[in-house]
């Protein structure tokens, strides 16, 4: 009888910590409200210090131009983060350095991100790719990508490091630590 109850007891316990696994229910949504989801997006898609990230949607009644449509709308939104925050970054480094060269060297660095960001822009990589259809019968792509900090930085640096005007001024370290503090800057978005 002892064996019997226990063995209900350690039963009833399994059986309880099953039903406490379920899920709860969501915030229900206010009257007249709709949840809207937004495949490839949320906090998991938001740059950070290691990985600038982009993404959009495409809508197209054909499902070939709405891939087309949510890459092109994704690379250029990659594309203006990078270019936004490498300026911001030149911007901030020219003021802390102080070089003797002043504007000159400034034309010389936004000439080389450039040239450098338009190289390394084809280093991105797929991190979603979801495509649906509505009950008009369109395509709509979500597509989110990613690029590695260290394939902008490294290239720019290199850039930097061979270009002989900007290099007497040029100090890695802070270069680089003010990266770093940019982009933490842009990791919410």
């Amino acid at each position: 009888m002892r064996k019997t109850i226990t063995r209900i007891s350690i039963l009833s316990l399994v059986i309880a910590s099953f039903a406490s696994c379920k899920s709860t229910p969501t915030a229900v949504n206010q009257p007249g409200e709709v949840e809207i989801i937004v495949h490839c997006s949320g906090p998991e898609y938001y740059s950070t210090n290691q990985m600038i990230r982009g993404n959009s949607i495409g809508e197209s009644s054909d499902m070939t131009l709405s891939k087309k449509k949510s890459r092109n709308n994704t690379l250029q939104e990659l594309s203006s983060k990078i270019s936004t925050t490498v300026k911001a970054v030149i911007d901030n480094y020219e003021k802390s350095v102080e070089t003797a060269s002043g504007e000159d060297i400034e034309k010389r660095y936004e000439a080389l991100t450039r040239e450098v960001i338009n190289q390394q822009i084809s280093g991105y990589r797929t991190i979603c790719e979801k495509v649906t259809k509505t009950k008009e019968g369109r395509y709509k792509t979500y597509l989110a990508y990613e690029i590695s900090v260290d394939n902008l930085i490294n290239p720019l640096v290199k850039k930097l490091n061979s270009d002989d005007k900007i290099k007497v001024d040029y100090d890695y370290e802070k270069f680089k630590q003010t990266f770093e503090e940019e982009l933490k800057k842009t990791e919410r978005n």
